[in-house]
């Protein structure tokens, strides 16, 4: 099959998929009870290759791997939050490595990481308005901290990717530029997520461009812009947007994000590393698998593989 991307073939990238179209990690009571077991068989029959870890999955690294290889399956990333904003230096440290050695059991490489202090994506008031504004003294303790656990992921041979992410106080293009002025380009790399740049309001495209060297980790997720102009309008929650629909998966002909230009490019800049589907939706009103698949088959045709 001939692709419409160029340099992103299965030797530079590998296709993963998140859990959040099965069940919700941020919101728990966003769930039809699909176990473990039946989620990572649909990731595999859909198509992937790879996923990130969800509440649901073994808590034992190696009854993980084993379910995992048996689908052939591997894990893209872990996530974990960090509260360097609010004074909690020494358990953010203490759990990020708890996580690196974690991800070193399951033969992982990149580790995820989102600033959570201050964050208003999780509480049941307008996202828009309650996001936290960072001091100076914020940022200073957020980049010197994301600049001690990156280094103590690159002495492990991992990656520390950092989640810009709605609600928090890296949520804009323009917290992206602050945030990666701030840190170590050798040890505090950027995922990009499209979708929540787009949620943000901002240019995934322009954004990939001004940081193709940061970008060692994709989310691929989609919008519905109706939904996200009614976050606006309405003063909804982070929660009521997923349950609205604002997310969807590449390739749904309701998503706003043209992501041919995106991906190609991360290609032209070199990219290898995950490209993830991620979608937070509802599964009572959006069919999991069907979901995965649709990415997949548009993943398909843009690849060429």
């Amino acid at each position: 099959m001939t692709s419409t991307v160029p340099n992103l073939g299965p030797d530079k990238v590998s296709l993963g998929v998140t859990p959040t179209l099965w069940w919700n990690d941020d919101f728990p009571l966003i769930d039809i009870g699909i176990p473990f077991e039946q989620c990572v068989s649909e990731m595999a029959l859909a198509g992937f290759q790879g996923c990130s870890i969800g509440h649901k999955y073994p808590a034992d690294p190696a009854a993980l791997k084993k379910a995992l290889d048996l689908r052939g399956l591997k894990v893209s990333e872990p996530w974990v939050s960090t509260y360097f904003t609010i004074g909690e230096k020494d358990r953010t440290v203490e759990n990020f490595e708890r996580q690196l050695e974690f991800l070193k059991k399951v033969d992982g490489q990149d580790i995820v990481v989102a600033e959570f202090g201050q964050s208003s994506h999780l509480q049941p008031i307008p996202v828009f308005e309650h996001r936290p504004r960072f001091t100076e003294k914020d940022w200073d303790l957020l980049t010197s901290g994301l600049n001690e656990i990156g280094k103590l992921a690159a002495d492990k041979g991992m990656r520390l990717c950092y989640h810009h992410h709605m609600g928090t106080g890296v949520q804009t293009a323009e917290d992206i530029d602050r945030l990666t002025a701030g840190t170590d380009p050798d040890h505090v790399h950027l995922l990009l997520d499209t979708g929540h740049l787009r949620f943000a309001g901002d240019d995934p495209l322009t954004t990939a461009e001004t940081h193709m060297q940061r970008i060692k980790h994709v989310h691929l997720k989609n919008v519905r812009q109706p939904v996200v102009d009614k976050v606006k309008s309405d003063r909804l929650s982070f929660q009521e947007g997923i349950l609205q629909g604002v997310f969807t998966v590449p390739g749904d002909s309701e998503g706003a994000i043209d992501f041919e230009p995106i991906l190609s490019t991360l290609g032209e800049s070199g990219y290898q590393g995950w490209l993830v589907v991620e979608a937070e939706q509802n599964p009572a009103t959006a069919h999991p698998l069907t979901y995965a698949k649709t990415a997949r088959d548009y993943l398909t045709k843009a690849l060429g593989w």
